[in-house]
């Protein structure tokens, strides 16, 4: 029998505490006014909202001419150009990201004014930047940016060399990127500040981990270490690297939060109406003013925020996070729609893409897809169940990590909660992008969309001069530089379809067709340009010769026509019911 000294000894030094570390819980304002200092070099993870507008009210009116990273600058961020919160802003997207991605007026009039510097990286070089300087590495190598613009604008941080083992091809070495301090909006942390971040995981904690001063963490629950403990697989943050806690509810918001593989714990959704109102009033200088003032300087504090967004709207976006909640979305929104119009000239092209992606993947073997924004995620979504239903296995996957996701109907945003609850595997940007899109096993077809595109396939989305900015790269230079072949989706037009774009966001290299409204274009037989191989019309009754007017004068570069020119051929009518239950509002197919 057990001596009971030892059992004392046992119970007094080997008993877990319930609660355990540094008690770091202060409020926002405690941590930013605590913390943040001006010049500095700020990190921000996807989805800070509160934290971020916290920051606003902070620095408005003291021009702290912060260096911020961020992987898309856009809805509240946009108050980052002005006061000179910001002298320079490194980031893969800065433009208007709802309903449609598109140029935001007020980052394009500060950027002309020269107000602030937008450097424009990819959506994963931007996290590989900070995982080496995470790792206390000088540099990290990719296949990234290779060939773009970015690889020029960007020659103090980027270098390219020959393979130094012998391999085929040039490498590049992206310098590390060491942040002074990060914020990040997670699910739970304890209140020393290990933190819990649910999955699709977009950047990680790379930048975190890698800060010199350390991590202001909010979060939506403040949790015991028992709790911590019991779910460690998920802890992304360890206490050590954080400066502060500081529990806020609806922290990410207007960004949903996902709750997936976190018992105890509550998701909401995105907030569209309220992203909707952010990005209208960005239109116009003077509205964009008086929402910052009315959504950021005159709340006092976060409590008060959500008080003015509303319990009844707070308690909704709960409930349309529900794994099952697109059903009745789907009855809802499908109720309005018309499904027995004729295909305008948009659907006609989403649907003729969907089958020029789903025959590529046959022909080529491909088993993996990962599309962009708008029709081209469109076109791969009903590709997608027309392989399934031939019998042919592909999976489609999304760059913030998702993989193996089914899309839903009613909501056609690709990082949709709805969608998130279908994925096989949920991981972040550099499994997706580097592994899944090009990794040494990868068979991954790209379906891309652009600004612009040249005959060679290079491809433009990130500015037009140094004075007019379009949105950036986000991961499209990264899947185009790594993938098996991509595909490009967009709308023709003489100033889209250029003799040669301004600007390389990704070159044409993997590129091989392109799908418009007025036809098909393929590179044949390994040529370095385009042909048009088929004609779409715009409705049935438009002729051959019709087509090839309306293709003339949307060309912008000299046309070459195969001699056996054909119709593009369109799926059946389930297909178009389906595209309308993708996106029964008309966001993309309008």
């Amino acid at each position: 029998m057990m001596d009971p000294a030892v059992r004392r000894l046992i119970a007094d030094k080997l008993t877990l505490p319930v609660e355990e570390g540094e008690d770091k819980r202060c409020t926002l304002q405690e941590a930013v006014r605590r913390h943040i200092r001006e010049k500095m070099v700020i990190n921000m993870t996807a989805g800070v909202g509160a934290l971020v507008y916290e920051l606003v009210r902070a620095f408005w009116d003291k021009r702290p001419e912060f260096t911020i990273i961020t992987p898309s600058l856009n809805l509240h961020l946009v108050a980052l150009v002005k006061q000179r919160l910001a002298r320079k802003i490194l980031t893969s997207f800065a433009g208007i990201n709802y309903p449609s991605p598109r140029p935001c007026p007020v980052v394009q009039n500060a950027y002309a004014a020269g107000e602030v510097d937008i450097e424009q990286w990819t959506m994963r070089t931007i996290p590989q930047r900070l995982l080496a300087g995470a790792m206390g590495w000088d540099f990290m190598p990719t296949h990234s940016l290779i060939g773009s613009t970015m690889a020029q604008d960007n020659q103090a941080d980027f270098k390219t060399m020959p393979n130094p083992f012998g391999g085929q091809g040039e490498i590049g070495m992206l310098r590390a990127l060491t942040p002074d301090i990060t914020l990040v909006h997670a699910a739970v942390a304890d209140r020393s500040g290990n933190t819990i971040i649910t999955y699709p995981l977009a950047g990680d904690a790379y930048g975190a981990w890698g800060s010199a001063k350390g991590v202001i963490v909010s979060v939506e629950k403040i949790v015991s270490t028992e709790y911590i403990r019991q779910h460690a697989h998920m802890v992304r943050i360890p206490a050590y690297s954080v400066l502060a806690v500081c529990e806020a509810p609806f922290g990410s918001h207007p960004i949903g939060i996902t709750q997936l593989g976190l018992p105890g714990f509550d998701a909401y959704f995105s907030d569209y109406d309220f992203m909707t109102e952010v990005n209208e009033t960005t239109k116009d200088e003077a509205a964009f003013m008086r929402w910052v003032e009315e959504w950021i300087l005159d709340v006092p504090d976060h409590a008060a925020y959500l008080d003015k967004v509303g319990g009844d709207r707070l308690v909704y976006l709960k409930g349309k996070a529900a794994p099952d909640a697109w059903q009745a979305e789907t009855l809802k929104e499908g109720a309005g729609v018309d499904f027995n119009a004729p295909p305008n000239p948009v659907e006609r092209m989403v649907l003729a893409a969907s089958r020029v992606i789903a025959e590529r993947c046959v022909r080529s073997g491909y088993s993996t897809l990962l599309a962009g924004i708008g029709l081209s995620n469109l076109a791969a979504w009903l590709a997608l169940y027309d392989l399934r239903a031939q019998g042919h296995a592909v999976e489609v996957m999304a760059e913030v990590g998702m993989f193996g996701y089914m899309p839903r109907t009613s909501d056609p945003a690709v990082f949709s909660l709805h969608n998130m609850h279908t994925c096989k595997m949920l991981s972040n940007i550099e499994t997706v992008l580097g592994v899944n899109v090009g990794g040494a096993q990868n068979r991954c077809l790209g379906v891309l969309g652009a600004g612009q595109i040249d005959m060679a396939g290079n491809a433009n989305s990130t500015k037009i001069s140094d004075k007019l900015l379009l949105v950036g790269s986000g991961g499209s230079n990264d899947i185009a530089n790594t993938n098996q072949e991509a595909i490009v989706v967009m709308n023709a037009g003489p100033k889209r379809l250029v003799e040669k774009v301004p600007y390389i966001t990704y070159a044409g290299t993997r590129v091989r067709t392109l799908i418009t409204d007025v036809g098909l274009f393929e590179k044949l037989d390994g040529a370095p340009t385009f042909t048009l191989t088929a004609y779409l019309p715009a409705h049935d009754q438009e002729s051959e010769a019709q087509c090839m007017e309306r293709i003339k004068a949307n060309v912008g570069w000299p046309l070459a026509t195969a001699p056996n020119l054909r119709r593009l051929a369109l799926p059946g009518a389930d297909d178009l019911k389906l595209l309308r239950l993708f996106d029964p509002r008309k966001y993309y197919i309008g």
